[in-house]
């Protein structure tokens, strides 16, 4: 269905760390709606729980915001009790390219109000990561099963290290899907840009915790860390402000292509 002469918005809530990041995006998510009546919410929960990992009450307290897809990333699997509601919940993605045996599914489509039909794909990078499946490869495979289903509004997380391989997805989705957004690094990058044709892109659309840390993590573990080169068991920034991060996008719902994207960060 197509809504005619309509632009859809899509927020986009960057990585959400433990509860410093659920604090926060309880507090400015209404602010968010009010301002920018987005017409679909997504937001990245992989670090939701603790630091690392997402669990079901989580999962449902987003929702119950008003966050209609959860994307996820690596530290999906830290909490094992959340990959029954992988396979069942359609809503809460994992990366589409780890192997098939894996719980849950890379990719959803969410109908809006207007009719118009909105897929959301997860995918992982593999430079400096786990050497899972090839992400190219597992999202023209994704990509063709949703044309044949008429879906041609995409947004994709691509979850990557290396601002090298995000780029390179973006030009290589270049005029096939809506948006790229990076997640993962949890610093917010200032190159939102409109590609060439028509898909938006940013290289990471940054973290919502708190930014008095380490990329959401407390700074004396994370110094040590790093000057003592053991394996301090990382926790949760408790202390100090609070940032929340994202994108707003605004689609073509005739042609499937963005008009504008716009940096969040409060």
């Amino acid at each position: 269905m197509q809504n005619s002469n309509a632009n859809i918005k899509v927020v986009f809530i960057a990585d959400i760390v433990g509860e410093p990041g659920f604090k926060v995006t309880a507090n400015s998510i209404q602010n968010i709606i009010n301002i920018y009546d987005p017409d679909v919410i997504i937001a990245n929960g992989e670090n939701a729980a603790s630091g690392k990992g997402l669990t079901e009450d989580i999962a449902q307290k987003f929702f119950n915001l008003g966050i209609h897809v959860i994307t996820s990333g690596n530290h999906i699997w830290n909490k094992k009790k959340i990959f029954p509601l992988l396979d069942t919940n359609p809503n809460i993605l994992r990366p589409l390219n780890y192997p098939p045996q894996v719980p849950g599914h890379g990719s959803c489509i969410y109908e809006i109000k207007t009719g118009d039909k909105i897929a959301v794909i997860n995918i992982q990078g593999r430079t400096f990561m786990q050497a899972i499946d090839c992400p190219f490869r597992g999202i023209d495979r994704e990509i063709k099963k949703l044309h044949k289903q008429g879906v041609n509004l995409i947004i994709v997380d691509f979850h990557a290290e290396a601002t090298a391989e995000k780029i390179a997805m973006a030009w290589y989705l270049n005029g096939r899907v809506s948006a790229v957004i990076g997640t993962h690094t949890h610093v917010q990058t200032a190159d939102e840009q409109i590609l060439s044709q028509g898909t938006a892109y940013i290289t990471d659309v940054g973290m919502t915790g708190s930014s008095d840390s380490v990329i959401g993590m407390d700074k004396e573990v994370a110094i040590n860390r790093f000057i003592q080169q053991i394996p301090f068991y990382y926790k949760i920034a408790k202390n100090g402000n609070l940032i929340f991060c994202g994108v707003v996008i605004s689609i073509d719902s005739n042609t499937s292509k963005a008009n504008s994207i716009e940096r969040i960060q409060l």
